[in-house]
């Protein structure tokens, strides 16, 4: 069984706060979670869902978001060193840790796809004794990384949801996504890529906190579509003193790019963002640099504004290299578009969320990205049902910081809500 070989121990499903833990104490980031898929997919088997996943149904080799191959190599072996099976761990490496779990119901009825992502963050967790998982023993155990977002919950209420609808007790079919890398925006391009959303008729994400109030859930309003920009820049080194006019340096080049990025005008009709994160040139001060490579996003509230942010950015980055004579390759590692929730999935959460123990608020701005856009509008256009939903888990330090926590009690009603709209 996918579980800690040395404990032996195994969550009851029903038991989302206890699976919760266990998730949040080995975290794992994007396109790196075989541990997570490992356990996932196993107890999924044991309720006798149909279980596909591996290289051959997502395909992630050449994706330009994928970390290097000493990460994609360490994981393996972390893995495999707390007892993960080598078929599990042969499924899941080098990235390929997509992975769907199908059930059919009772009768006939829609295909209902509930996207569930995996991944932490690259970010150490406090050890404070004020920090609850730290207090209470189950903070992560994986130094640099941590589920600072909320999405060891979102794997605990997906797998609580799996356990109450194996009754089969609902109409037509159900399909867990299991997604890596939202992190980045990088893991479901490949997965709608690959037909996964296709057939789906009806669509559903959620997300934890974000300033919903504890015990409510909302649908989300103002998911940005996003596209994240790395930049490599290739120039000539020379000796900063003795032939300084022999270099090209790509070094000011990036910097150049830096500056100009963050001096894109902003838009009238649309709301935007745009960020460089990481900025690496290695050389030494005596040295015309040769060689730095950038991180940058843009986003924006509408598609066509984020597209036109994109190419602006593009602009910038190519202009910066000719500015100081160097080259400069540009990769998309990752993105998502906008998407709002239609009104159909509105009026269910309206009729269910009471009898959940969960209170309705009207739609509210998220004012984020996340890649399930990407489901969600492929399923839409293709004339199917998509929402994303908002549900408050009093968070406990913002998202994305060392002292990220959740409340806990809200992952219960909200697998039983998501549970109820699947039946209803």
């Amino acid at each position: 069984m996918s579980t800690d070989r040395r404990s032996g121990a195994r969550p009851d499903l029903l038991d989302a706060t206890a699976v919760r833990r266990r998730l949040h104490r080995r975290p794992e980031i994007g396109f790196l979670e075989i541990e997570t898929a490992d356990l996932a997919w196993s107890l999924l088997s044991d309720l006798g869902w149909r279980l596909r996943g591996g290289p051959d149904l997502v395909d992630v080799h050449d994706h330009p978001g994928l970390p290097g191959r000493d990460e994609l190599d360490a994981a393996v072996q972390r893995a495999a060193a707390r007892g993960v099976p080598a078929a599990s761990v042969r499924r899941f490496r080098d990235g390929n840790t997509a992975f769907v779990a199908e059930l059919p119901g009772d009768r006939p009825g829609p295909l209902v796809g509930l996207r569930v992502d995996m991944d932490a963050l690259p970010i150490k967790e406090s050890r404070s004794g004020g920090h609850h998982p730290a207090a209470q023993g189950f903070g992560s155990g994986i130094d640099g990384a941590m589920h600072a977002c909320g999405h060891d919950g979102h794997v605990a209420i997906a797998l609580r949801a799996a356990a109450l609808l194996s009754d089969r007790r609902f109409p037509g079919t159900v399909r867990l996504l299991f997604q890596p890398a939202e992190e980045g925006v990088r893991g479901a391009a490949p997965m709608v890529a690959a037909g996964l959303a296709d057939d789906v008729d009806v669509l559903l994400a959620v997300h934890l906190g974000f300033g919903t109030p504890d015990g409510c859930v909302a649908a989300a309003t103002e998911l940005y579509g996003t596209s994240k920009l790395r930049a490599e820049f290739t120039g000539i080194a020379a000796h900063a003193s003795g032939a300084p006019e022999q270099g090209r340096s790509a070094l000011l080049a990036a910097a150049t790019a830096v500056l100009g990025l963050h001096a894109l005008p902003r838009y009238a009709r649309a709301t935007t963002r745009v960020n460089v994160g990481t900025l690496h040139a290695p050389g030494a001060a005596n040295i015309v640099n040769a060689h730095a490579v950038l991180d940058a996003e843009v986003r924006a509230d509408g598609a066509a504004e984020h597209d036109d942010l994109e190419r602006r950015a593009r602009d910038v980055l190519h202009g910066a290299a000719a500015m100081h004579g160097v080259t400069v390759d540009i990769a998309r590692t990752g993105w998502a578009t906008s998407a709002t929730t239609d009104g159909a999935i509105l009026s269910r959460i309206e009729a269910l969320a009471p009898n959940c123990g969960l209170r309705l608020l009207p739609p509210r701005p998220l004012r984020a990205s996340d890649d399930a856009t990407l489901f969600m509008r492929h399923v839409q256009e293709r004339g199917g049902l998509a929402g994303y939903l908002l549900v408050g888990a009093g968070t406990y330090g913002p998202h994305h910081s060392p002292t990220f926590d959740l409340d806990e009690s809200v992952l219960a009603p909200a697998a039983d809500l998501l549970t109820a709209l699947i039946r209803s």
